[in-house]
């Protein structure tokens, strides 16, 4: 049985060579392997120092997750960097890759840190819903200082190797080949120690400490994580560093097991299997180089954007040249002020946008490898775009629509070429906003989805391969959340208190308060485009009709669900949409109950649940956690919720059936319940 640690012998330096591939997790084996050498270079007296280093692309990029929700096998990290510090000789770390968590951990417990320049270091247990669990919370405040350390750690910063030495993160980095550089100052040591350990915290004032603590909640929501690690760092201030790791590891121990770690462990591993999609396996993607974006308002531009900071050649096309003179001005100013704040170098901006052409002349578009729609949200437009599209683009290019909730397969049935056809559904600002839903059509090419899906990954996307069905994942959960919001909204609830409701359990924001941002005319002309099909029996709450048709669009026009004043970004409770409710309610005969906070956000939640069952029984999401990463990352799900799926599973199967159960009666005609069943079927 092959080892991942290996003692590799440099003349009196010994590297302990860390191979445990793809990242070279800090696994239970990697640990015992560590110390196992670590023992032989404090025995081995022809050995005067030590090296530990990485094989292949990194150093450690973390520990093995798998193993947090487990009891934690011996050796555990705090031992080995124990012996470690504990060896009577000198031990460099040498960083390549990543370096994070329990990699940056070790290297802390080591005499020195030298670094390639590609090196990213950091300690980012924080979002993973714990904190740095072998000393991380008291060898960092000895190097940069307790508010730094507090900064870094809550927010969970990856640092370049560059900023990491400025930073003194890291004590050098290296100009040439890594390891014989590390090995060359294992021997100039002379077997003289340098333990961060035996270091200091540099000072600071009780008003700074306050200051980083209280931004650093500020950012992290409060969250116990965030607390904890506010707490583990304060610790270092004091003398007896064992006093600090101990507590440290208290905490440590007890954060990993909570819901909230492991929820957010669970949209870690979700992430990576939404990535798997055993249909495309060994399918290659077409070449992408030139990506043309069909339309210059405010979703075009974004994608433009995001194409740009991805490398690609962009090709900005439209028929109206004032629309295309306002979208390039917008690009152009948003470079500007990412060069004026610092978080762009000129040369870069100018880069970038030396790769932007623009242009009204649709003949240019035959020279694009991809083409993305981004025109206004109507069938009969983009079915008129398309079929002009199939004219103009070259054979073998692929052409993609942003739609958001339209029948892909009719748009794509306006072309000769619907195997050429997909989905790129992008969320706005779409030069910000991380989620990418991938629509596959009937038609669809294998290797037209693998090209979706590996653009998606290129411009820093989470692409979510997706069926084709009305809404596809996210807007079809998000249209039954709003739906049961809108019933709560008939049955005694008011838009204030669903929204405070449904923000303080995490969302970003509430439903109404979404609705007034984005405009409730969208939806408006989306029910209407469903109206001739709508089922007469069915439940219809007719609030969000009577509002639009009062003229009260949401923000835009003044006045949603609640009112604006002129210049205020808050909003206001309106007495007028408390009339328009009591209304609706008089003329359906309902008389308001009394719903509380919990009520309304129990009903929200399952609401989204059902829809996640029905979702996964139609083959619409391939996996079920795919519903929860499309919820957190386009929607304002909390993160530290795990999302809909992850919130039913951990309701247990009989209370889940229940809950349907009871949602089914209170949503009355027309509901459908799906299957708890599919919901809980673990994939891992």
């Amino acid at each position: 049985m092959t080892t991942p640690v290996r003692l590799e012998r440099d003349g009196d330096i010994a590297v302990i060579v860390i191979d445990n591939p793809p990242i070279n997790a800090g696994s239970a084996a990697v640990r015992a392997g560590l110390l196992a050498a670590i023992d032989t270079l404090a025995h081995d007296a022809a050995l005067q120092a030590g090296v530990i280093i990485g094989a292949g692309k990194t150093f450690i990029a973390g520990s093995d997750l798998k193993e947090f929700g487990q009891p934690l096998q011996d050796p555990q990290l705090p031992a080995v960097i124990a012996a470690i510090e504990a060896c009577g000789k000198p031990v460099v770390a040498a960083l390549h890759g990543a370096a994070l968590g329990g990699g940056y951990e070790l290297a802390l417990g080591c005499d020195y840190r030298i670094a390639a320049p590609d090196t990213m270091v950091g300690l980012p247990e924080v979002t993973l819903g714990i904190i740095p669990g072998a000393g991380g919370t008291q060898r960092l405040p000895r190097l940069v200082g307790l508010p730094k350390a507090i900064a870094l750690i809550c927010s969970g910063e990856r640092v370049a190797a560059s900023e990491a030495l400025a930073l003194g993160l890291i004590d050098a980095v290296a100009s040439g080949d890594l390891r014989q550089q590390a090995v060359a100052s294992a021997r100039r040591r002379n077997g003289a120690r340098s333990l961060v350990r035996d270091r200091s915290a540099p000072c600071c004032t009780p008003a700074e400490l306050a200051a980083a603590g209280a931004a650093a909640l500020r950012a992290g929501r409060e969250r116990p994580a965030v607390r904890a690690a506010i707490e583990a760092v304060g610790q270092a201030a004091q003398a007896d560093i064992d006093q600090g790791l101990a507590a440290e590891r208290a905490m440590f121990q007890q954060l990993r097991l909570s819901v909230e770690a492991k929820a957010l462990r669970h949209l870690f591993f979700a992430e990576r299997a939404s990535a798997r999609h055993a249909a495309l396996a060994g399918v290659a993607p077409r070449p992408v180089e030139l990506i043309a974006v069909l339309g210059a308002g405010t979703m075009g531009a974004g994608i433009t954007i995001a194409a740009l900071d991805a490398g690609y050649r962009v090709l900005l096309v439209e028929q109206d040249p004032a629309a295309l003179e306002r979208g390039g001005s917008n690009i152009d100013a948003l470079y500007a002020d990412r060069v004026q704040r610092g978080r762009l170098s000129a040369e870069s901006a100018a880069q970038r946008l030396g790769k932007l052409e623009r242009s009204l002349d649709w003949n240019r578009l035959a020279a694009a490898d991809l083409v993305i729609e981004a025109v206004f949200e109507d069938l009969a437009v983009k079915q008129q775009v398309f079929a002009r599209l199939d004219a103009v683009m070259r054979r073998g290019a692929i052409l993609a629509s942003n739609t958001s909730y339209l029948d892909l397969d009719a748009i794509a049935g306006a072309t000769a070429r619907p195997q050429d056809v997909v989905g790129l559904h992008f969320f706005s600002p779409a030069n910000v906003m991380r989620l990418l839903e991938v629509v596959r059509g009937a038609a669809t090419a294998p290797d037209v989805l693998a090209t979706g899906l590996a653009v998606g990954q290129r411009l820093r996307k989470l692409p979510i391969l997706t069926g084709n069905a009305f809404g596809f994942i996210g807007n079809r959960v998000y249209a039954a959340y709003r739906r049961q919001c809108e019933f709560l909204l008939e049955e005694g609830a008011y838009p204030e208190q669903v929204d405070a409701a449904l923000e303080a359990f995490g969302f970003a924001m509430g439903p109404f308060a979404v609705a007034d941002m984005s405009g409730l005319d969208i939806a408006w002309r989306m029910r209407q485009s469903q109206a001739a099909t709508r089922d007469p029996h069915a439940r219809y709450v007719d609030i969000p009709d009577r509002l639009c048709e009062a003229g009260r669009l949401g923000r835009k026009t003044g006045a949603g669900y609640y009112r604006y004043e002129p210049g205020a970004k808050a909003r206001q409770v309106d007495p007028v949409v408390r009339d328009v409710i009591d209304q609706s309610r008089a003329a359906r005969h309902l008389a308001p109950q009394a719903l509380d906070d919990a009520a309304i956000v129990r009903r929200a939640l399952l609401a989204m649940v059902n829809e996640a069952a029905l979702l996964l029984a139609e083959g619409v999401a391939g996996h079920a956690a795919d519903v929860d990463l499309v919820l957190i990352n386009g929607y304002g799900f909390p993160r530290w919720e795990g999302g809909p799926v992850f919130w039913a599973r951990e309701r247990g199967r009989a209370a889940l059936e229940r809950d349907l159960d009871w949602l089914a009666l209170v949503s009355g005609a027309g509901f459908v319940r799906g299957d708890a069943g599919v919901l809980l079927q673990r994939e891992d």
